[in-house]
């Protein structure tokens, strides 16, 4: 994230695209709506009617996977029309040239054809956003769970350097992460291509450097990620897998590709607070801690590290992660003394000194309040927004990225696009939330979101059983009729482990980031018996 999250409060415009902000980040999306109220532009991008699509200035209903298409179009009337910041972009930037001979095939007539947005509307959002700045993009797994998930992301950076939204107050680009510490996990080198701090593990200086500090041979290869690593024990290549904080049972595609994986497995650890899906096939499983259970950091959307203080004594034999990793780690290397922290201040001590961005972060900083990397020295305040000045690269680099379509296409077989995503009353695969009862009161079961229309064809009233098919898989869930979304889409979320959404999805991925397809699988529905 660019910029601070009070920073949105100073911004003229917001353009949300793939984020269903208020249901999954309701403290940012509470703030974005105040904003609006007194008088900042809202554009909304999304498939669905969401709850901001009632507030915005213009909402554009475009196709699950047509957000490059759709960012291009922006782009092409904003260079049109001269609507763009020259300085910046003559200044701060590169490639310009080049994106803009790719966006010259965008016109609004061919965006409408992909995205199935009027031109008109089209031409109105990228007029709406030029004019009004400073002005904040912001998104979330909408755009990058994708096949095409990084080039998009490429795709929005280019429009918020056209407009010179970067390194100022009130503009910048807001990726939203999905839960509590997803920032600090990936800070920390829970990424299989990097140490901690996004150093490269194919990088010789960072390898280098990782192996004086930690008295260890390292490897030059990045390792898999999640997919890859259901695909590797699926295929007998992977023997053992540690599971930990992760029910990939109910989030991961393809589910019955995955249970096979896993059963496939010599030996599965899973480490967690409560007995999950995925711990039902465990042959160790090592309960962990709670947040308020916890002694350490978070580092939250924002970029901003914070102290975490133990609220409740631990249950049971409950035991802090750090100290049970700790523990495994001193025996499978014959060295505990080499593991032997004393405390979560220690680690935190080791990390600044091995991670540049949190080289002058410290527990005894933290005390007194949160502080937002990159923090270079003891002395350094934070950094509230990023690129202020020049980019971290020097200058910001345009991309010309093309519309990639869905790996999977609808046909006459399976003629409809299922799309996925979450509801505000439950989280995640709901092994914390379905243990609340009043959650589950406000939202007891899954739902199917279908257009009337097409439900009228299958011969679905609202609140009927129904059998949704892919090519993977199916399910049963009731139906919900609503004109939230269009014809020929349907809409589910992963919450409900007896309506298990992922045995439909598709494991297809980003060839870079490496994220699989969730919110594109083509589907057929019919009346469950």
């Amino acid at each position: 994230m660019t910029n601070s999250i009070d920073d949105l409060a100073k911004a003229k415009a917001f353009f949300v695209i793939g984020s269903n902000t208020t249901e999954q980040h309701p403290i940012i999306g509470a703030g974005m709506k105040r904003a609006v109220r007194k008088g900042a532009t809202l554009i909304v991008a999304d498939p669905r009617r969401i709850e901001l699509a009632r507030m915005a200035a213009i909402h554009l209903m475009h196709r699950p996977g047509s957000d490059i298409a759709l960012l291009n179009g922006l782009c092409h009337v904003i260079i049109r029309e001269d609507l763009h910041d020259k300085e910046f972009v003559a200044n701060r930037t590169e490639g310009f040239e080049e994106m803009k001979a790719l966006l010259e095939g965008y016109t609004p007539a061919r965006v409408e054809e992909i995205t199935g947005i009027p031109a008109a509307d089209i031409q109105k959002a990228a007029r709406l956003y030029a004019a009004s700045r400073p002005a904040a993009i912001l998104y979330s797994m909408g755009i990058t769970q994708h096949a095409s998930g990084h080039a998009a992301v490429m795709a929005v950076a280019n429009l918020a350097m056209l407009c010179g939204n970067i390194g100022v107050e009130g503009g910048g680009v807001y990726p939203l992460r999905g839960q509590n510490n997803v920032q600090g996990a990936c800070d920390m080198g829970c990424l299989p291509a990097v140490f901690p701090g996004y150093q490269q593990v194919a990088n010789p200086e960072a390898r280098i450097k990782f192996e004086k500090a930690w008295g260890v041979s390292l490897s030059d290869k990045p390792g898999l990620t999640v997919v890859e690593m259901m695909n590797a024990a699926h295929a007998g290549k992977l023997k053992a897998m540690y599971v930990m904080g992760e029910n990939p049972l109910v989030t991961d595609p393809d589910l019955q590709h995955v249970e096979a994986g896993l059963k496939r497995l010599d030996f599965l650890a899973v480490q967690d607070i409560f007995f999950t899906e995925t711990a039902a096939l465990a042959d160790v499983i090592l309960p962990g801690n709670a947040f308020a259970e916890k002694q350490g950091t978070f580092t939250n959307t924002e970029r901003r590290v914070q102290l975490v203080r133990r609220a409740v004594e631990p249950p049971g034999e409950a035991g802090s992660d750090w100290q049970i990793i700790s523990a495994i780690a001193g025996r499978l290397a014959g060295d505990k003394a080499s593991w032997e922290y004393d405390s979560p201040a220690a680690i935190m001590a080791e990390a600044a000194a091995l991670t540049p961005q949190y080289a002058g972060i410290s527990h005894e900083r933290l005390e007194k309040g949160g502080i937002q990397w990159p923090c270079p020295s003891p002395d350094h305040p934070g950094t509230k927004i990023l690129h202020v000045g020049q980019f971290s690269r020097g200058l910001g680099k345009f991309s010309a990225v093309e519309h990639i379509p869905p790996v999977e296409q609808t046909d006459a077989e399976y003629p409809l696009i299922l799309t996925t995503g979450r509801r505000l009353q439950h989280y995640h695969s709901g092994s914390m939330t379905h243990r609340v009862a009043g959650l589950n009161t406000l939202l007891p079961e899954e739902r199917m979101e279908i257009h009337p229309a097409d439900a009228s064809s299958l011969g679905l009233a609202d609140g009927d059983m129904a059998l949704i098919e892919s090519r993977r898989g199916q399910v049963k869930s009731r139906v919900q009729l609503t004109e939230r979304i269009k014809p020929g889409v349907v809409f589910m979320t992963f919450h409900f482990p007896e309506t298990a959404v992922n045995l439909l999805t598709i494991a297809a991925l980003d060839p870079v980031a490496k994220i699989p397809e969730y919110k594109v699988a083509a589907v057929r529905v019919k009346r469950a018996e």
